[in-house]
């Protein structure tokens, strides 16, 4: 009995797809590094957004592995990981209740923002959880018609960094803008990858994503620039940082070009472990840019 428990617990787990956990993570931890340099960091707060962003995550996995079932986008011989609904390890109803269940825990961990960021957070939250479901399911999936590299840099950089920041310092920031976008193309790297792995499986179910629209050739120069262009972004916390500042990006884009190598040269199942290898690549610059971010708030130039 323990056993069917610890491996059903395990297909659970492998359904939330933690490999992709740095997209939701990442964008709160660069929040608070940079509202706690502005003197405004709420470690309560930053909690709620924590656990908000990645249930919202999971939400949006669950989601999408129900409704790509539904599509015929996944099935059971897929190159990528092993899709839960698909491979009849939890059935279709099952997954649409856990994806209900998950984005309205994470919408009530959203109404504790709102005594503290107002009424508005409702509307925010409104849009988040829309387009969380959206972008596998609805009359018009974004994932289906190339919308899904931008959904992914809108929500997972812009809006997931921007609000986090701003329902702690209640305010906006240039700085805190140029982070989001930079962590959102790290992000949309990691749907890239996710997609140059199966642009077989969606052109044959219809499924229209950047890579089949435009190529394998430009989805690898897209990932090689949003990486580069990441690191440029946010030049100005590497400068302010000096001499550090010259170690810490390169150390990112010495995992960022060997990850792009792998790409260029790998394909189908082989794919897999680059997928992780990008999620600990936007991990890693995050981490690396709030190391950068601490040195100039502690030794300022």
């Amino acid at each position: 009995m323990k056993h069917a428990q610890a491996n059903r617990l395990k297909i659970w787990i492998e359904a939330a797809r933690p490999r992709t956990w740095a997209t939701s993570v990442s964008p709160v931890l660069l929040a608070t590094a940079l509202a706690w340099a502005h003197g405004k960091a709420h470690w309560g707060i930053a909690t709620i957004c924590f656990f908000f962003a990645l249930l919202a995550q999971i939400a949006s996995n669950f989601g999408n592995d129900y409704f790509d079932y539904r599509k015929g986008s996944d099935k059971a011989d897929r190159v990528g990981p092993r899709r839960a609904v698909a491979a009849g390890d939890i059935s279709p109803r099952a997954m649409l209740a856990a994806t209900a269940a998950t984005l309205g825990v994470a919408c009530l961990l959203g109404c504790l923002l709102i005594p503290v960021g107002g009424w508005w957070l409702i509307g925010a939250g409104v849009v988040i959880a829309i387009a969380a479901l959206a972008y596998s399911a609805g009359p018009y999936p974004l994932s289906y018609h190339g919308l899904g590299d931008l959904t992914v840099w809108v929500f997972f950089g812009l809006v997931a960094v921007n609000l986090s920041y701003y329902v702690q310092a209640l305010s906006f920031d240039t700085d805190v803008f140029l982070c989001s976008a930079a962590t959102g193309l790290l992000s949309v790297n990691i749907l890239i990858v996710n997609n140059y792995r199966d642009v077989d499986d969606d052109r044959a179910a219809g499924k229209h994503t950047t890579v089949v629209l435009f190529g394998r050739k430009a989805a690898r120069t897209a990932y090689l620039i949003n990486g580069i262009l990441a690191v440029g972004l946010v030049a100005a916390w590497w400068i302010a940082s000096w001499p550090a500042g010259i170690i810490l990006p390169l150390a990112y884009l010495y995992l960022h070009l060997n990850s792009y190598r792998k790409l260029a040269r790998l394909s189908g199942r082989a794919l897999n472990p680059v997928l992780g290898a990008t999620a600990r690549n936007q991990l890693w610059f995050t981490l690396l840019l709030i190391a950068a971010i601490v040195i100039t708030t502690y030794h300022p130039s």
